[in-house]
């Protein structure tokens, strides 16, 4: 998996590496530099020639003297280049004030407050290296002085960010801001530079795939800079957070369809069964041997005039689901889409849960606790999965989205990675944060971002049912025997690869049919 850093824990690496003697704060600068204007040319190979100019606006800290790298070594392919400090120079951290000695013997810096028209707007490219991973609080009225510079009408420069795009905190990917009561969603506010490019160095950080930092940084690209990778040298009270991705293997020849696993799906009534052979559907098509649709007795004839290679068993109520239960082979249990919110379903819920089988809650399962969640995380182990999106999560943990919807004036401020981790904590199983943003966190603080955006992006996942398909393709894999946790993973990541498979026009019911040319493209 790849891993995404905080701030603290890149610094905490850099240190080590330095205090090792293996490589120099100095050195890690240059070749940070380096790979920034590698990253350019890269992205763009037309800038490689012809009279090309760069404007690199530099900050106080080190992301500044990297962009006094950046500034030097376009200069040395004769481009011209123009470079604007904030701050003081005789203020700036020793490595970067070695590199801005460096760039004043062959330009000039000015000052920020002279960034303007025609300055502004001529460049091929702008390099904004004026705060990065080490902001902590909303850079305000500079965003504005400095963007009002770039002509509108000649849309978007290359502007290319140092690590994070200057006014995003690079923990939690909101835009730092002064004096709103609440966050405000995309498109963005004012108070952050929206790049083409961001470049940044070792690992990607945790704010480039959370909430704002997608629209923020256009494209990541990270360059090494020949820090070990060694997780001894990261803080011990969290674990890194990581980008999730699957564990896939296929079915031996050997093995019988028991051998796989029988999920058993709980459906709704009359008229609103469709959420779960949805699940259904995805459960067996992602490779549970045997799945079965639990159907109350108004609903059979409608689930059975829909169903065929899943099969289907009157259930009616608690009682009637106690018995089914009573047979082992049920070894996954999926209940919530479509079930209705009446009190026969919190009576399903308890039931499934006191059977202490692998379980998925999703949809109404988990709106049904909402008055009082205390009850559900009672009951809740280690062998579920929770799979709530932002209304649902807020219902069940109201303090905690409280504290995730707060104005994010300082940070690194409180993400939905914290969220989801704390989620976790208190429900005792894994919580599917779910968005495209994605956060799978368990009790023990492993996480991981199951990210659609980028080149993952998948958009026509926001469609009616999709949800219903995740939590099927979980309780297929859980059925399998796949730990929790990494059901979670690969049912997320499958989902994401499923709808970029089918593309636009996507409906729910063409996500599990796509999976059987994901896993031919994955070698299965």
């Amino acid at each position: 998996m790849t891993e995404l850093l905080t701030a603290a824990q890149m610094r905490a690496i850099e240190q080590a590496a330095i205090e090792s003697g293996k490589v120099t704060g100095l050195e890690l600068m240059e070749r940070a530099g380096q790979g920034v204007v590698e990253a350019i040319f890269e992205e763009w190979p037309e800038l490689q020639s012809g009279n090309r100019k760069a404007v690199v606006l530099c900050g106080p800290g080190n992301n500044g003297g990297d962009g006094f790298v950046v500034a030097r070594l376009l200069n040395e392919r004769e481009w011209e280049v123009e470079v604007f400090l904030y701050g003081n120079a005789d203020k700036l951290p020793p490595d970067a004030k070695a590199n801005y000695e460096r760039w004043v013997e062959l330009g000039e810096v000015q000052s920020i407050e002279d960034f303007q028209r025609p300055l502004g707007w001529t460049a091929s490219v702008y390099v904004d290296a004026m705060f990065g991973t080490g902001l902590s609080r909303p850079i305000g009225d500079l965003h504005n002085q400095l963007w009002e510079v770039f002509d509108a009408d000649a849309g978007l420069p290359r502007l290319v960010a140092v690590d994070t795009p200057s006014g995003v905190c690079s923990d939690c990917g909101f835009v730092l801001r002064e004096g709103t009561k609440e966050r405000l969603p995309a498109p963005l506010p004012n108070h952050v530079f929206e790049s083409q490019l961001t470049v940044t160095f070792h690992s990607p950080k945790v704010g480039h795939y959370l909430s704002d930092g997608e629209a923020s940084c256009g494209k990541v690209i990270v360059k090494d800079i020949g820090l070990p990778r060694d997780n001894n040298m990261l803080p011990k009270e969290k674990g890194v957070v990581k980008l999730a991705s699957p564990i896939i293997h296929g079915k031996r020849g050997v093995n019988h369809k028991y051998a796989h696993g029988h999920a058993l799906v709980l459906s709704g009534t009359h008229g609103s069964t469709g959420a779960a052979r949805l699940a259904a559907r995805g459960a067996l098509r992602i490779g549970a041997g045997l799945v079965t649709l639990g159907s109350p007795r108004s609903a059979m004839l409608e689930n059975a005039a829909n169903l065929t290679a899943v099969m289907l068993k009157q259930i009616d109520g608690a009682l009637g689901l106690t018995e089914v239960l009573e047979d082992m082979r049920f070894n996954a249990v999926c209940l919530g889409p479509g079930l209705g919110v009446r009190a026969d379903t919190q009576a399903l819920v308890l039931t499934v849960l006191k059977a202490n089988r692998p379980t998925v809650l999703d949809a109404d399962a988990l709106t049904r606790f909402s008055a009082n969640p205390d009850v559900l995380f009672g009951l809740l182990h280690k062998d579920c999965v929770i799979t709530p999106h932002g209304g649902e999560f807020t219902k069940l943990f109201p303090d905690i989205a409280e504290k995730l919807a707060a104005p994010a004036t300082t940070g690194p401020a409180y993400s939905k990675v914290d969220a989801a981790r704390e989620a976790a904590t208190r429900a005792g199983c894994v919580v599917l944060f779910k968005g495209p943003d994605t956060v799978i966190a368990d009790p023990d603080g492993r996480c991981s971002i199951n990210s659609a955006q980028y080149d993952r992006a998948a958009p026509w996942l926001a469609t009616a049912g999709s949800g219903d398909v995740l939590a099927g393709f979980i309780s297929g894999l859980m059925a399998r025997g796949f730990p929790p946790m990494a059901a979670a993973e690969t049912g997320a990541w499958l989902h994401v690869e499923c709808a970029r498979k089918f593309g636009p026009g996507l409906i729910a019911e063409d996500l599990a049919e796509q999976l059987p040319a994901v896993f031919r493209d994955l070698g299965l």
